[in-house]
């Protein structure tokens, strides 16, 4: 990749803020800011951030006083010379200086084209450069650790020695494949063969971490469900910390579905709550209920709230049945309304003809916060075994675990086709692809629509 021209774009969020940051990175970033600061010899010692009048094009008005920093290449973000502009953070302001560089020549910047370049120049590999990105979207200290672990360039050297050894050995049947005459001998066969495992299995160990990987990164997806005025929106409101959700006692108040997110031990919730599971002739909340039914099946997990002050069970128990199918949690709500012995009766005419992979069940009361631990405890029990370790590093993404899921499934057929007898020149096949979806990690042999895909999921500042 070659790139010709200067791109201009805010890197701090939108909104007012304190400070903004105008950041500018191509062939000529530093005559565009001599002609804002209305200065034709401005020339900034590099990484040395100096105070700044910023002026309209034709100098008439002062816009800013603003702290102007400039890196030269090759020793920056992107490895072209960059300037960054720090000015207010109003929204108003930034939108003029930004303006006033596109009347000087620069474009904006598309999603990601900051940390495209930077890959393009070498400042960066494309595991370092995604990791970039999940930092900015991390929405745990784990997910943040794992992101930084990733930026600072581990999953690159934890891939290199073994391309560096499926490397030799292609090299080596190379080699045998254009000067031997002969077979390989039995020994050398059964010798790259053993390599061939080994290097297998190191690209299995990694991908194995992707379970605990994609949960750190984007957590789960949990949908409550039950009857009206079983509390729902309540247990929705307790568990996310806030008044989220409307409560009432009017059976139906929630009609559509409201989201929110919260943390547990390090692995996000996304909580829906959803409407009343009724047959009802409102139009509205009759969408409500389907929306509701289609959540279920989409969620990873559903809890199923059932009211133990109830008499009538009838339909938690088609509730119930419905769920039984799917990765579950039975919430008995409001035992703060009833004893032990009440809460116990119910359970026993609740679970008296369930089969015991459904009586998964946590009893709590969304009111007073009892049990609340417990349940938040039982919703990530399925998704996080006790022999998951979230410490080391973990393939977080579907990309890099898809290729070395296809990376593992080459260099093995090549290992038993070798040991099979199979022409070296079939054998190398399979590794050449196997080399080649490694390198697709790194971006060493990714195509451009494949970084057009990857990068346009960045925000715009990076």
């Amino acid at each position: 990749m070659y790139f010709v021209d200067t791109i201009v774009a805010l890197a701090t969020p939108l909104g007012r803020s304190g400070i903004g940051v105008i950041r500018l990175s191509g062939d000529d970033p530093l005559n565009i800011v001599r002609s804002i600061v209305n200065d034709k010899e401005f020339t900034p010692v590099p990484r040395q951030a100096v105070l700044q009048q910023l002026y309209t094009t034709d100098g008439s008005a002062v816009i800013d006083r603003a702290l102007v920093t400039y890196f030269r290449t090759p020793h920056s973000f992107t490895g072209e010379d960059v300037v960054e502009i720090s000015c207010h953070g109003s929204p108003v302001l930034l939108r003029l200086v930004i303006d006033e560089c596109l009347s000087l020549g620069a474009r904006m910047a598309e999603p990601g084209e900051f940390s495209l370049r930077a890959l393009a120049h070498g400042r960066m590999d494309l595991t370092e450069a995604e990791a970039i990105r999940d930092l900015i979207d991390a929405q745990t200290i784990a997910a943040a650790r794992q992101a930084v672990r990733q930026m600072s360039g581990e999953f690159s050297h934890q891939l290199q020695p073994i391309k560096d050894e499926l490397l030799d050995v292609i090299v080596f049947l190379e080699s045998a494949l254009e000067f031997v005459e002969d077979d390989l001998p039995e020994f050398q066969t059964e010798s790259l063969g053993l390599r061939l495992r080994a290097v297998a299995d190191s690209v299995a160990a990694m991908a194995a971490t992707y379970r605990a990987g994609h949960l750190v990164r984007e957590g789960i997806r949990v949908a409550i469900v039950g009857r009206p005025n079983v509390g729902k929106s309540s247990l929705f409101n307790a568990l996310v910390g806030d008044d989220r959700a409307i409560v009432t006692e009017i059976p139906g108040t929630t009609r559509d579905q409201i989201r929110e997110r919260f943390i547990v031990e390090n692995i996000p919730v996304s909580l829906v709550d959803t409407a009343g599971l009724r047959e009802t002739a409102d139009t509205v909340e009759k969408i409500g209920v389907e929306r509701a039914r289609r959540t279920m099946i989409d969620a990873d997990l559903v809890m199923a709230v059932v009211d133990v002050t109830d008499e009538d069970i009838e339909d938690d128990l088609e509730i119930l049945e419905s769920v039984a199918a799917m990765r579950h949690v039975i919430v008995l709500n409001k035992i703060d309304k009833a004893d032990a012995k009440s809460v116990e009766a119910f359970r026993n005419r609740l679970f008296e003809n369930m089969s015991s992979d459904q009586l998964q069940h946590v009893a709590i009361s969304a009111k007073s916060g009892s049990g609340l631990d417990s349940l938040k405890s039982a919703l990530i029990k399925p998704f996080s075994p006790s022999d998951m370790n979230l410490d080391g590093f973990l393939v977080s993404d579907a990309r890099h675990y898809d290729l070395l899921r296809r990376a593992h499934d080459e260099v093995i057929t090549s290992a038993d086709l070798l040991r099979s007898g199979t022409s070296e020149e079939i054998v190398l096949v399979g590794l050449h692809n196997g080399l080649r979806f490694l390198g697709e990690i790194t971006g060493e042999t990714t195509t451009e629509d494949m970084l057009t895909r990857i990068f346009s999921t960045f925000c715009i500042g990076k």
